[in-house]
């Protein structure tokens, strides 16, 4: 395998002899100042690589050496906390005094605490209930900001012939806006009830959890005629998952300790765009 090196700042020279010498790698490749490529490194000597690229904050991903983007057909993405650096429920209950609140059930679901999805978002929700609508349109034009690299990401993921994938357990209202601002191709998410101008503290239809992300990746697949291994997942809560487990590669994006756990590459540094950088 080769082992790609990330950084957002410059990578000294100093850790070349170190990473060549824990890898097992027979050549060492200097892409720029901020990327490493180790050639012939040992998937063995993982354990070795993780605790040294922690200790000094480098991000590391072992990748086919023939791997390219464009052997991928489809990006699907979570959306709080990964596509975006907020989590949208715990922004909209701020307007009611509740962030604190919803914010310590939304942490608790994504570490995997709270077992129930639809549970912790049906008592987030109705904590919601009474508020005037116009806080969703402020969290969107005040609050919402785009994770570093996103951008950069989508742009080479759309060059590479990848179709994207909006996949989240927020909300529609955010989802369309950002599918009409990024030009995404796919969005899933949940919509809130809104009657007379203010949330009703419910939600419509059946609710996008870690089951439903999962079996959106697949129907999306089968729509553009791939098989589900050609989709890259990126996402950093529990509720993931399952989704990340039925795709060929599975990114942690600044994830939860679970997540991180079992996905194929944690990106705990660089920006989303340290996804065009692995191949």
């Amino acid at each position: 395998m080769n082992l790609v090196i990330q950084s957002p700042h410059a990578i000294s020279d100093s850790h070349l002899r170190p990473l060549a010498a824990l890898a097992r790698s027979r050549a060492t490749q200097r892409a720029d100042d901020t990327l490493l490529r180790l050639v012939d490194a040992d998937p063995l000597q993982r354990p070795d690589i993780d605790a040294y690229c922690g200790a000094h904050a480098l991000d590391y991903a072992y990748v086919e050496p023939n791997a390219k983007l464009a052997d991928f057909g489809l990006v699907a993405m979570d959306m709080d906390s990964t596509l975006i650096t907020i989590e949208c429920i715990d922004e909209i209950a701020d307007f009611c005094g509740l962030k604190a609140e919803v914010a310590a059930i939304t942490e608790a679901s994504m570490r995997g605490e709270i077992k129930d999805f639809n549970e912790s978002l049906t008592r987030r929700v109705a904590l919601l209930k009474g508020l005037d609508a116009s806080a969703l349109e402020r969290v969107y034009d005040e609050r919402l900001k785009l994770s570093p690299g996103a951008e950069r990401m989508l742009e080479g993921a759309r060059a590479a012939g990848l179709k994207t994938l909006l996949v989240s357990g927020g909300f529609t209202f955010f989802t369309e806006r950002l599918k009409a601002r990024l030009g995404l191709d796919y969005t899933r998410a949940n919509t809130l009830e809104i009657v007379d101008g203010k949330l009703t503290g419910k939600v419509v239809g059946d609710i996008v959890n870690a089951d439903e992300k999962a079996r959106t990746l697949v129907d999306t697949c089968a729509k553009i005629g791939i098989d589900p291994k050609r989709a890259i997942a990126m996402g950093d809560g529990s509720n993931d998952l399952k989704m990340m487990a039925e795709a060929g590669l599975s990114v942690a994006f600044r994830a939860k300790p679970v997540v991180r756990q079992s996905a194929s590459v944690a990106f705990n540094f660089v920006g989303l765009d340290g996804l065009l950088r692995l191949f």
